[in-house]
């Protein structure tokens, strides 16, 4: 499957970009919210399985009436656990580690970011998890899928669709990377992706990707930890990547992983 191989629905606010695999659909919807959010919806049969969750009222509300014609089998909530007054009575799968995240770790820390700098536009309840999860096969709806647990939370492969979704990739805007090691563990699971052949890479913040947006981004990371190596200071360090990458957007990203390569 193409990336670009789609038909786009136009909503109010929002837009639903739809790849047709024949037996299964993925619904991309693009929120056009102010973080730039992404979420996912695999349907099978007339049931459908949400990966993530918007996070803005006027989004919750946009999605959930686009739905209306499928029944919801249940959410993943990985990264993203606000937003809970979206489909309230869908059950509500999760690791134990992504639940944690989002209520007592980092992921809480950016809902209350959030909250911050958005207002009351801004959902900042908690989905609350029905189903704990693990490792491995879990079948949603008459839908596969595979779980893997990360360190903040889970990716989920969808093998009928030869798709993995991920937190973050981004081929064309900066990251946030936690120093030298994060970037090498980034570097290995693209390679993982490119080694497995999927058609899609789904992730949080951006319209899906391909295989060689994800060699794009290791190309991109194998810079950054050259040109950290070779400046004193993350002035330098930033002045050195903006130089490199002039169109790259996500400056806060990039603010970001200055702090982490030069604490």
């Amino acid at each position: 499957m193409n990336k670009n191989t789609f038909t786009s629905v136009k909503l109010a606010k929002g837009e639903m970009n739809v790849y047709d695999f024949g037996g299964v659909k993925l619904h991309a919807y693009k929120t056009n919210d102010f973080i730039d959010d992404e979420v996912f919806i695999v349907e099978k049969n007339g049931k459908a399985v949400v990966i993530e969750s918007p996070c803005f009222f006027e989004n919750n509300k946009e999605l959930a009436e686009y739905l209306g014609n499928v029944k919801v089998e249940g959410m993943l909530i990985a990264y993203h656990g606000a937003g809970a007054t979206f489909l309230p009575d869908v059950p509500k799968y999760a690791t134990q580690n992504a639940a944690d995240f989002s209520k007592n770790g980092g992921g809480k820390a950016l809902i209350d970011n959030f909250t911050a700098s958005f207002g009351e536009i801004f959902d900042n309840s908690v989905h609350k998890i029905t189903n704990i999860i693990s490792e491995g096969k879990i079948t949603i709806g008459g839908i596969d899928f595979i779980i893997k647990q990360t360190n903040d939370a889970f990716d989920v492969e969808i093998p009928e669709i030869n798709a993995i979704y991920t937190h973050m990739l981004g081929h064309d805007c900066h990251s946030i990377v936690a120093g030298a090691g994060h970037a090498d563990a980034m570097i290995a699971e693209l390679r993982g992706y490119i080694q497995k052949g999927y058609d899609l890479i789904l992730t949080s913040h951006y319209t899906p990707e391909d295989l060689k947006d994800a060699q794009t981004k290791i190309e991109y990371l194998e810079n950054l930890k050259k040109i950290a190596a070779g400046v004193q200071n993350a002035d330098e360090f930033k002045a050195a990547v903006g130089r490199e990458y002039p169109q790259y957007s996500g400056q806060n990203y990039l603010d970001m992983t200055a702090g982490f390569f030069f604490a």
